[in-house]
């Protein structure tokens, strides 16, 4: 799984990163909340840890704007304050969970796999389309080239490849990849479309998806 960590003091950041990538996960670590919104914008992600206090953009303001784009991945928040307020702020712009410092690796790491289990039921077998194929153990996507997808990438390139030729509309992607999150929005799905794109492009692939929100969406 896919994780952004947005940590400014590099000696956690480095120990956090360690820590997560040792667990199995896939960690994009960023310094300020200015970089942490740029990953954002460019990738899907399967859970996002923010640090409240970061030059640039604070946690609170990358997880406003976050959820302003109706995306609806979990966010832990991560302060080195304890006052309810900090607490009571981050709930209300949208976290899912906060941990104060200093704080238990196996806490963090529990929380993590807490919001980060898997939902829903994926395809033992590795699906190809065209020139691609869809590596179903390791979530990777491979062409030309290959790339790691978060799990609603995976989930949604899926659902594309288990229908190919067939036009697929936003509500019903929507009910298929994000059954148990009732605040998702029909952006949330141009979103991670848009991101399918890019790596469908990273990976060399003449492979694409056409479409748009009123039309829905169809693998060409």
């Amino acid at each position: 799984m896919k994780l952004l960590l947005a940590e400014d003091t590099a000696d956690l950041n480095k120990v956090l990163c360690a820590v997560l990538t040792h667990e199995g996960y896939d960690v994009d670590p960023v310094f300020d909340g200015e970089e942490a919104m740029e990953r954002i914008r460019a990738n899907g992600y399967d859970c996002l840890i923010l640090d409240i206090m970061m030059p640039k953009k604070d946690g609170i303001e990358v997880l406003r704007e976050v959820r302003a784009k109706n995306i609806v991945t979990p966010v832990l928040m991560l302060t080195a304050k304890s006052e309810i307020d900090d607490r009571v702020a981050g709930l209300d712009a949208g976290a899912d969970d906060y941990l104060t410092k200093p704080f238990a690796m196996k806490e963090l790491l529990a929380r993590v796999r807490a919001m980060t289990r898997r939902k829903t039921e994926y395809t033992q077998t590795d699906l190809n389309y065209k020139d691609i194929v869809l590596h179903a153990q390791t979530f990777e996507l491979a062409a030309e080239n290959s790339v790691r997808l978060s799990v609603k990438e995976f989930e949604l390139l899926q659902l594309f490849l288990l229908h190919p030729d067939r036009d697929l509309t936003t509500d019903y992607i929507m009910r298929h990849v994000w059954s148990h999150e009732p605040d998702v929005q029909p952006d949330t799905v141009w979103l991670y479309i848009s991101y399918l794109r890019r790596k469908l492009k990273a990976v060399a692939s003449a492979t694409a998806i056409d479409g748009d929100e009123q039309q829905g969406y169809r693998l060409r």
